[in-house]
């Protein structure tokens, strides 16, 4: 009698959401431990722009990519694959795409779902892991952790934000140095607009300046903005030093919940579209106390910037790609590896895991201690949690003075379905 081992099954992966300077790196360590476990999961096809490639059957061929081409996207900054903000609705209301989902599965042989990116990523995930018992079908579905915003809860620190806080702690750094030696004559005050819906992580990060002796004033979306107090403190800091340097994260927001930057203007997600706080900070300053000022957005740089990446990040970043696939071959569904600090100085993390039921839709803010009680700085907590987050150097191969980066072929799966309109 002749046995047969059964085919392994394929896996589909996508980046979801904002993009970042390491999810790439996320990327590869999938890609690279699906490479060495041929006898678990067959090819890894990639959504083209997110869960839109598999609700479209548009999917990428990663076997068709070389090992050293995989390999560089440890080094390369946004999303290799493209990515989306799309948020499946519930079962009960839209059972068509969940339908569709897995005619897309079955036509590709897919047992193996791995999801890259923030909260409502993880929400995907898990509506997706409950298709083997809702539906019938089954598959393994593993969300990778990613987002700046460093706000998912349980684990640690989130792939992306490390290397995000790097780059506000020098932007601020730098930009102080400027102003300083400008301060007498001309410019008093620097305004950074950071990202940062609920959160204030990245925000937190310009308070790592202060060691260097910079006065830093932040404004956190943790604490309810107040004008009054706010430009008091300016004014000294003006008046002590010379100058005064405010990180302003872009959920910064009035008693009343109104956001600084509110648009008025909605996203993909329904959530508020935000964008102008530091220009309104910075008028108020000029109109209230007469100091000359300038601005800026740090906007997609801060999260685009692997020349200045975090060491740090980019392990994790590679690690948690490679433990989610780990976990898959396990036997794992419904899960979300998760970084798990041992240890502040020296810095150490071990790898550990939740359930996606306790991570969809849940945002972690920053703890009460982790901010002065003033409400505009980090405490000596926060900056022990911080730090080991932003250490070292992982720079890019350079080539004519700029980063060389890799653009995949993306090579497109023959589709086997007819047309999903979504």
């Amino acid at each position: 009698m002749v046995t047969t081992t059964p085919k392994a099954k394929n896996a589909f992966y996508a980046q979801s959401g904002g993009v970042t300077a390491v999810i790439n790196a996320s990327a590869c360590g999938v890609i690279e431990t699906a490479r060495q476990h041929k006898d678990k999961i067959g090819t890894v096809y990639a959504g083209r722009n997110g869960i839109i490639g598999a609700l479209t059957e548009d999917l990428i061929d990663t076997s068709m990519e070389s090992d050293a081409a995989i390999a560089a996207l440890r080094h390369t900054p946004s999303g290799a694959f493209g990515s989306c903000r799309f948020k499946l609705k519930s079962l009960e209301a839209n059972k068509r795409e969940y339908e569709r989902l897995i005619e897309v599965f079955k036509a590709h042989d897919i047992g193996y779902f791995f999801y890259n990116g923030g909260g409502d990523s993880a929400d995907t995930c898990f509506k997706v892991s409950q298709l083997s018992e809702a539906m019938g079908y089954p598959i393994q579905a593993i969300h990778v952790p990613k987002t700046v915003d460093n706000d998912l809860p349980i684990t640690d620190c989130c792939p992306g934000f490390g290397s995000v806080a790097k780059y506000i702690a020098v932007s601020t750094l730098e930009a102080s140095f400027d102003v300083r030696s400008m301060a007498k004559t001309s410019t008093k005050v620097f305004v950074i607009e950071v990202m940062g819906r609920h959160a204030g992580w990245i925000a937190a990060a310009g308070g790592l300046v202060e060691d260097q002796g910079i006065p830093v004033v932040i404004l956190f979306p943790e604490v309810e903005f107040d004008q009054q107090k706010f430009l008091a403190k300016v004014d000294r800091n003006v008046k002590e030093h010379g100058f005064c340097t405010i990180v302003v994260s872009e959920g910064c927001h009035y008693p009343d919940g109104k956001f600084l930057a509110e648009q008025g203007t909605r996203d993909a997600f329904g959530h508020a579209q935000l964008g102008g706080a530091a220009p309104v900070v910075a008028n108020m300053i000029k109109d209230a106390l007469g100091y000359k000022f300038h601005w800026a957005v740090a906007d997609y740089l801060q999260r685009a910037a692997r020349h200045v990446a975090s060491r740090t990040d980019v392990e994790q970043a590679y690690q948690l790609g490679k433990a989610a696939v780990d976990l898959a071959i396990g036997g794992s569904n419904s899960v979300m590896p998760t970084v798990d600090r041992v240890s502040d100085s020296p810095y150490q993390y071990k790898i550990g895991v939740a359930d996606l039921k306790d991570v969809a839709n849940v945002e972690k803010f920053m703890p009460e201690d982790f901010i002065t009680k003033d409400g505009f700085g980090i405490t000596e907590k926060c900056k022990r949690y911080l730090v080991p987050l932003i250490q070292g150097e992982d720079y890019p191969p350079y080539k004519n003075g700029l980063p060389e980066y890799v653009t995949l072929k993306n090579v497109a799966v023959p589709k086997k379905l007819g047309e999903f309109k979504i």
